[in-house]
């Protein structure tokens, strides 16, 4: 295969990265601990000392997709190929936040598409879906997000993405349905388009 070193075109807001100015590190600690003073905790106990700082610096790496952008993460790694047959990874582990409680979402995203005479690095498509997972989201979105990503940057014929995820917002509080998980798909060209496209990659992600 050969390289194809063509810039990739950006057109969503999605896929650049946030330019909003950060807080300090000391400044969103103060607000973890007024937030935990507030809760009813002394946070002046020895177990509670470094909470501050070390929930920030989770959820700065929790949400380091707002600072990652496509071309980052493709880096060129597209590649010529004759293949036009479906490509297929599935069981990507992803981990988010709820955008409305700020609590985990973890599940699997199944991501596949139809080149249209070149493919993308295999490791492209796990870093994609991280890259949208690593901010404050809902499903749906993502699922779209990382759909229309995909789509763009590779001009496949077709794109489709399939996620199954719990969401802690339904586990650990409100109706606190321990089993339920959630399924999106969202399905763009030919996998929208073509009955038997689409149904080739349910069965597949199935088995």
């Amino acid at each position: 295969m050969t390289a194809v070193s063509r810039p990739i075109k950006i057109e969503q807001n999605e896929t650049e990265p946030m330019t909003v100015p950060l807080a300090s590190v000391e400044t969103l600690s103060e607000h973890y601990r007024q937030l935990l003073r507030g809760l009813g905790e002394d946070v002046e106990r020895e177990g509670l000392l470094d909470t501050p700082a070390r929930a920030v610096k989770a959820m700065k790496y929790l949400t380091r997709g707002y600072h990652q952008n496509l071309d980052e993460i493709v880096n060129n790694a597209l590649f010529t190929s004759e293949n036009d047959e479906m490509v297929l990874l599935k069981d990507i582990e992803l981990y988010s936040l709820c955008e409305h409680h700020v609590l985990p979402i973890i599940g699997k995203a199944h991501v596949a598409y139809l080149p249209n005479g070149r493919v993308i690095g295999l490791s492209k498509i796990a870093r994609i879906v991280d890259m949208f997972a690593a901010r404050l989201q809902i499903q749906e979105n993502l699922t779209r997000q990382i759909a229309e990503a995909l789509m763009q940057v590779t001009d496949a014929r077709g794109v489709g993405v399939v996620i199954d995820a719990k969401h802690m917002c339904m586990t650990m509080r409100g109706v606190e349905k321990q089993n339920s998980s959630m399924a999106t798909s969202v399905m763009l060209g030919a996998f929208r388009d073509d009955q038997r496209t689409r149904e080739e990659f349910l069965d597949l992600i199935r088995r």
